[in-house]
């Protein structure tokens, strides 16, 4: 917030009393407010935009630095209007040194991955790093945290106290990701949380995968404003056909705007107006082989979007569906000063992004470091669990021999599971996985030294031969998950993870074959981008010696603990049917 001093320098600012700090000419405005090209400069003064006109020579000082936007077009810094940042496995300032250069210049997020370990108020350190960062983070406080239904393990759990503090803050921009079961449910700090929002005229953040009709209805009875689960077209109009700004999700592992953008292009032309983008959950590979909401925007205009279109998709509709339109989505005076200098509209290629009214690239070069901060013991001693044994891991039965009857969940997509009935052999009173009809062991071990809760389960599609799996970062409540083919491996997996405070892991046969150390609350790394993308690969080609044909084995890991996927899931607290909302028996059966 401004004092009363620094808004009074603006004002000066404005009429070219002070200096700018930097002025950019010669460029072609792309104006997302307006839908028009026409030449512009633009000066701005202590990170704001102070001028949009054909001449700002007014505004330059002797001190003013100039940037020469001579045959390039000007366009707003980009939006990610719904990200898990710690999903990418990189902090805060190694996502930013990703991104920004992509020219994302702000992000929507609750940090709830963060919040599930470190509470709300180890937030602090968080924020004292976005602060120092050239990245924007529109921060929404989570509905409730843990997300899971029946509630699993988390170091804090959000509830409506917190809403009613933290709302309020300035920091608040909304309630993040009101999950519709929690409204079917009426859960109570739910509807606590949205009440509170109302009150504030704060926006609801949604999360209603595959509701239609009533469904929805009930959904929108919280007022929910905006939404970025949509399975098909289909459901994706009929949300914004029923008022809901709706978000176009294209992540590492779930791929929707192809099925998507047909609402527009196919369905109703006018829903583009109310239509943004986010990447949701994405990966440092993916980012630097093909960009972040620069490449959404490239596929859009791909598909039948007009490059004006998709680029209001991705800063103005944004910008105005969490109500920060008055901050980012356009250049305009009295807006931060996040500018991306780009070849043409067409091909969207970026060439200079300034953010905060700093040149971070120039001409494909980056202009500032990205140093991590200091790390508090809090944030790098979060994983507290004993040694593990194999034994632990092991399926035990009431019968030495015989046959059991198990119900395995299939993934057949990251955001789809279904449920698979397979009989399995018992031999010494367990239940062994069986690798030629495709059923693996499963297991979540909470992480926190709470309850010391460890389920176990099957899981089958992923075509595990040997060896184990294993990842400490897993929404909605980075518990640790792991599964494999052989007890002895899987307890090696865990134990690594634990030793190493964090991470993700491939073993066989007692071997580590490839492992990615995440000792920043467990979930993420200060490694930089490239480093952690190779690491990336050598987990997914290790997976791959077990014979896991998964695209990405340890994202889809990664994904089982979170229940609102339908339609099973497994936690700390034990297998999960979704339809029901409530945790299953997976031994439907056991024959001698």
């Amino acid at each position: 917030m401004d004092t009363t001093t620094e808004l009074e320098k603006y004002i000066d600012a404005g009429t070219a009393e002070i200096p700018a700090d930097l002025v950019i000419e010669n460029g072609t405005l792309i104006n997302v407010d307006t839908a028009e090209y026409y030449r512009a400069d633009v000066a701005i003064y202590k990170g704001r935009i102070v001028a949009v006109d054909k001449d700002v020579s007014d505004y330059v000082g002797e001190h003013t630095r100039h940037v020469d936007a001579t045959d390039q077009y000007l366009a707003p810094g980009l939006i990610d209007g719904h990200i898990h940042v710690e999903c990418s496995k990189m902090s805060m300032t190694r996502f930013a040194r990703a991104v920004v250069p992509k020219g994302t210049t702000s992000i929507v997020s609750g940090l709830d991955e963060y919040i599930s370990v470190i509470g709300l108020a180890g937030l602090d350190e968080i924020f004292a790093e976005i602060d120092q960062l050239p990245l924007k983070v529109f921060w929404g406080v989570p509905y409730k945290t843990p997300y899971t239904i029946p509630q699993s393990t988390v170091a804090y759990n959000v509830n409506a106290q917190d809403h009613q503090k933290f709302q309020p803050q300035e920091r608040s921009y909304g309630v993040w990701e009101t999950v519709r079961e929690a409204v079917q449910t009426k859960d109570k700090d739910t509807l606590s949380a949205v009440l509170t929002a109302q009150k504030l005229h704060k926006p609801i953040f949604g999360c209603s995968p595959m509701a239609k009709g009533k469904d929805l209805n009930q959904f929108l009875m919280t007022r929910v404003r905006v939404d970025h689960e949509s399975y098909s077209h289909e459901e994706f109009l009929e949300k914004a056909r029923k008022g809901i700004h709706t978000i176009i999700r294209e992540s590492s592992v779930t791929k929707f705007l192809a099925e998507n953008v047909k609402a527009i292009t196919e369905g109703a032309p006018g829903v583009a107006r109310h239509t943004s983008f986010c990447t949701d959950d994405i990966t440092a590979r993916d980012i630097l082989e093909k960009g972040h909401v620069d490449h959404l925007v490239r596929l859009a205009i791909k598909a039948g979007i007009s490059p004006m279109t998709a680029i209001q998709m991705a800063t103005l509709n944004s910008a105005e569906a969490y109500h920060i339109d008055d901050q980012v989505g356009s250049i305009a005076p009295g807006k931060e000063a996040d500018i991306l200098l780009i070849d043409q509209p067409g091909t969207f290629n970026i060439e200079t992004v300034i953010s905060k009214g700093v040149v971070v690239v120039e001409r494909q070069a980056e202009q500032l470091e990205f140093v991590p901060p200091k790390r508090s013991v809090e944030i790098t001693n979060s994983v507290k669990c004993a040694e593990i044994t194999a034994e632990s891991f092991k399926y035990q039965v009431d019968q030495p021999t015989g046959m059991a009857t198990v119900r395995s969940i299939k993934s057949v997509g990251p955001f789809v599971r279904k449920s698979r009935k397979v009989d399995l052999k018992i031999k010494d009173g367990c239940i062994l996985p069986d690798a030629k009809r495709d059923v693996a062991l499963v297991s979540v071990v909470e992480r926190y030294g709470i309850n010391h809760q460890h389920s176990r389960g099957f899981i089958s599609g992923w075509g595990l031969q040997s060896g184990a799996i294993a990842t400490s970062a897993s929404p909605d409540d980075n518990n640790i998950v792991v599964a494999g083919m052989d007890e002895a491996d899987m307890a090696l997996a865990v134990n690594e993870l634990v030793k190493h405070g964090g991470g993700q892991v491939v073993v066989n046969k007692g071997e580590v074959l490839a492992l990615l150390e995440l000792p920043v609350a467990g979930i993420v790394t200060d490694l930089q981008p490239n480093e952690l993308a190779r690491k990336e690969v050598e987990l997914k080609n290790a997976a791959n010696q077990l014979g896991c044909k998964l695209p990405d084995p340890l994202f889809y890991l990664s994904f089982l603990p979170i229940t609102a996927i339908p339609d099973l899931a497994i936690t700390d607290g034990g297998n999960v049917d979704y339809t029901k909302l409530e945790y299953f028996d997976p031994i439907l059966d056991l024959t001698k």
